[in-house]
């Protein structure tokens, strides 16, 4: 698996995500925001957690419009595989890729915790290791992780099993207690918690290292 992961100013869970895509035997490359391509021969892209462009305007608004953020679109429409955790996941509702909108937190106050999840689907290149219905413990450290969307985008998300994790313990206010979601093709997913943080022992839990083990699994097999 040949992996990349963007760095935009502002990024600081980068190496974290390349870490966890490594131990999963992926070959990472690291991408600036400025670039215009991605590398050759890429399997996934992962757009990781942090504060791009100090989150002004709102959060991943500004990353959405880096050369590279078009580059990983065109990179997803053409079925590529893409990964976007806490503010990658904002990046990815401001590309287009994701829908909804992440929103303050409802109490209004960062938080920063182990949050315990449930699995919502196993119907996913992201998620084939887990047993679905099993809950897994992954930190969460966000500011903006109220996640909204139209009702009738609900209503397609259940339907067609888009919704890849919820929330035990609600801890932001997010619409269905949702943690994380798929694309209509299922090879795009968006998640607020950090599988990144959670994918050996010294962290305080390996139940991340399963997503990632589930996409080298994918793409060992493609």
């Amino acid at each position: 698996m040949k992996a990349a992961v963007i760095v935009f100013p502002g990024s600081n869970c980068d190496r974290d995500l390349a870490e966890g895509f490594r131990k999963a035997g992926a070959d990472v490359n690291m991408v600036w925001h400025k670039d215009t391509d991605l590398p050759e021969g890429i399997d996934i892209v992962g757009v990781p957690g942090g504060f791009s462009f100090g989150d002004y305007l709102r959060c991943g608004a500004i990353a959405a419009r880096s050369p590279i953020s078009q580059a990983v679109v065109a990179f997803a429409q053409k079925g590529g595989h893409v990964l976007g955790i806490c503010n990658g996941f904002q990046v990815l509702c401001e590309t287009g890729l994701l829908p909804g909108v992440l929103m303050r937190n409802a109490g209004l106050k960062f938080v920063c915790r182990q949050q315990v999840l449930r699995v919502e689907t196993q119907q996913s290149p992201f998620t084939q290791e887990f047993a679905q219905g099993a809950e897994i413990t992954i930190p969460i450290a966000h500011h903006d992780g109220n996640y909204s969307v139209a009702d009738e985008e609900m209503k397609q998300l259940q339907d067609q099993d888009r919704i890849a994790f919820r929330y035990i313990d609600n801890p932001n206010g997010s619409m269905g207690d949702i943690a994380g979601v798929l694309s209509e093709n299922r090879r795009v997913l968006g998640m607020m918690p950090h599988p990144e943080r959670a994918v050996e022992d010294p962290q305080g839990g390996t139940d991340g290292a399963k997503l990632f083990a589930s996409l080298t699994r994918i793409m060992t097999l493609a």
